[in-house]
């Protein structure tokens, strides 16, 4: 192990013996577990359908292409439905993220013991489940349709908004409130002229980020009844329509494409 000298020269020395154990037993458990891993991998595989796996994709494939173009006149309304599932469902997390990070922030939560715990609660459910998961919820309980996609959207991006909003409002600059404080102002002037025109920045950056991210896992929402062109991937799919499949694939592809640019032009812009 190094230490440092007088003149920043490195200077080696051998480790004790208690970390030389330490570093033996490390090692040890990352073998152990890779081991485990890996018996559990092969107890759950069916080596056979592997060995047969180039041979189907081969023939997948094949029978994917030609895409059917003739196919893009049915595609343009779930793609639409698509985008509307990620705008609205990021405009509606973006209204419930934006109290939970004021509230989870140690500099602007009312209570920092009883509120504060709960804000984090809530940013930390949110990030746990994923959107697909939220979509398969909503839609036992509302019923398939764009609306269980756009509130599955929305619950996700709370807990990605919130928590990179509320780290932003506890990185600002003090003086700055101190300054406003100075003045007599009450705590919403400070809110408005101290806080929120430092972190406006990170917010529009954030924001623009998470639509881009929806976009992308709005397009799988319909797999499960949640609307949008995963419907009809989904239908494509029942139907062995590869055709199809590939068109719908080459269309997300190109969303996602254009979605990105768009995002890294407006953040370039903003920030």
């Amino acid at each position: 192990m190094p230490i440092r000298d007088r003149d920043g020269s490195n200077i080696w020395q051998r480790r004790t013996s208690r970390q030389q154990w330490l570093s033996w037993f490390g090692w040890l458990l990352l073998v152990s577990l890779f081991i485990f891993c890996w018996r559990l991998m092969n107890e759950n595989t069916l080596w056979m359908f592997v060995q047969d796996a180039p041979r189907q994709v081969i023939d997948i494939t094949d029978r994917m292409t030609p895409p059917r173009w003739s196919y893009m006149e049915r595609l343009w309304k779930p793609l639409w439905d698509t985008l509307n599932i990620a705008t609205l469902g990021t405009l509606l997390g973006i209204t419930m993220a934006v109290p939970v990070a004021f509230l989870a922030a140690r500099n602007t939560t009312p209570s920092d013991r009883y509120v504060r715990p709960v804000a984090i609660l809530v940013i930390v459910s949110s990030r746990s489940i994923n959107s697909l998961i939220w979509a398969l919820l909503l839609v036992s309980i509302l019923g398939p349709g764009l609306l269980a996609g756009i509130i599955a959207i929305a619950l996700r991006s709370i807990g990605f908004i919130g928590k990179l909003l509320y780290e932003a409002i506890e990185e600002i600059d003090h003086s700055q409130v101190e300054a406003v404080l100075a003045t007599g102002a009450s705590g919403s002037q400070v809110l408005d002229y101290a806080i929120v025109p430092q972190i406006m920045p990170a917010f529009a950056g954030i924001s623009v980020f998470r639509w881009d991210i929806n976009i992308r896992e709005s397009t799988v929402l319909g797999l499960v009844g949640a609307g949008g062109i995963g419907l009809e991937l989904s239908h494509s799919l029942n139907t062995l329509a590869w055709p199809q499949v590939s068109l719908i694939f080459i269309v997300i592809l190109g969303t996602v494409v254009v979605s990105e640019w768009i995002s890294a032009r407006v953040r370039h812009a903003i920030i």
